[in-house]
């Protein structure tokens, strides 16, 4: 079977299957046959760029081990969604009721960690780090680090620097606004760049969620929203049994709004609104 009718280039069942087949074994993530067009659209600016519109080349380059297109691949196939305080019920439960516990329950040590998985550009972590702030008394005296991580390189590098279209800011309040962002000035009119304070409490990291992690402590927290949405069942269960294996003791684990530990994985006890509690093994 061909390509469908108004598209540039042959794109065939044959091409898709061996691109889903790639995408699967190195990110987990499932592409539906109702994906086929959007993965099209995706790849043909760079198919007909460096393979003149062959996708049967993209393919063996792909298969044979091409680095720059693999990660081209992945970083095209991977969907960044997000917004500052997105679901901003999960936030509200930070301040409310994790960030208190962790107060006293860590006041010797007075060291906390919380880990991003699937940060995407960065506004989640930002979040956690606003939240952080603005919730705990003489943070300075507080060991507090937050590691995002992502699979697209492009989303890390662009939440490392921090610098977001002045829009995306305007669900915040005014006092949030000036607080925790700088406003571009001169040829950075309309952006805005999230301040250093922020900026110093977190790490950015690549990370494919299904290789080894080289994180070598634990975490209370992790944040894993919409990211597992795009896996089977048996990764799924395959990925929140190494997080309950790198939470602390009762730590939580927050996941997006239409996700679900239910018949997944036994090792949380829910707490309401996508919020779970590591259970002992």
């Amino acid at each position: 079977m061909t390509g469908a009718v108004g598209r540039e280039f042959t794109f065939t069942d044959k091409h898709f299957s061996r691109i889903r087949q790639f995408v699967t074994a190195q990110t987990g993530i499932v592409l539906a046959d109702a994906k086929k067009d959007m993965v099209y659209g995706r790849l043909s600016k760079r198919v007909r760029k460096e393979f003149g519109g062959s996708f049967d080349d993209f393919c063996s380059a792909i298969h044979e081990g091409d680095l720059d297109e693999q990660d081209f691949l992945i970083n095209a196939i991977t969907t960044n969604l997000t917004a500052f305080f997105r679901e901003n019920h999960h936030f509200e439960y930070l301040r409310d009721r994790v960030i208190p516990a962790l107060l006293r329950q860590k006041q010797k040590e007075r060291k906390i960690r919380i880990w991003s998985a699937g940060c995407s550009t960065g506004e989640e972590p930002y979040s956690i780090a606003i939240t952080l702030q603005e919730a705990i008394p003489h943070i300075g005296d507080w060991d507090i680090k937050i590691l995002a991580t992502d699979l697209d390189a492009n989303v890390v590098a662009h939440g490392s620097e921090g610098v977001y279209a002045l829009e995306r800011i305007n669900g915040l309040d005014k006092q949030r606004q000036r607080k925790w962002f700088q406003l571009g000035k001169d040829d950075n009119q309309g952006l805005v760049r999230v301040k250093p304070l922020l900026r110093e409490m977190i790490r950015f990291k690549r990370l494919n969620l299904l290789h080894e992690w080289p994180m070598t402590g634990t975490f209370d927290v992790i944040f894993c929203r919409n990211v597992v949405i795009y896996f089977d069942k048996k990764t799924q269960a395959m990925l929140f049994e190494r997080y309950a294996n790198i939470l602390t003791p009762g730590g939580h684990l927050f996941i997006g709004h239409s996700e679900s530990l239910y018949k997944v994985s036994d090792r949380y006890a829910s707490l309401g609104h996508t919020v779970y509690k590591q259970l002992p093994k």
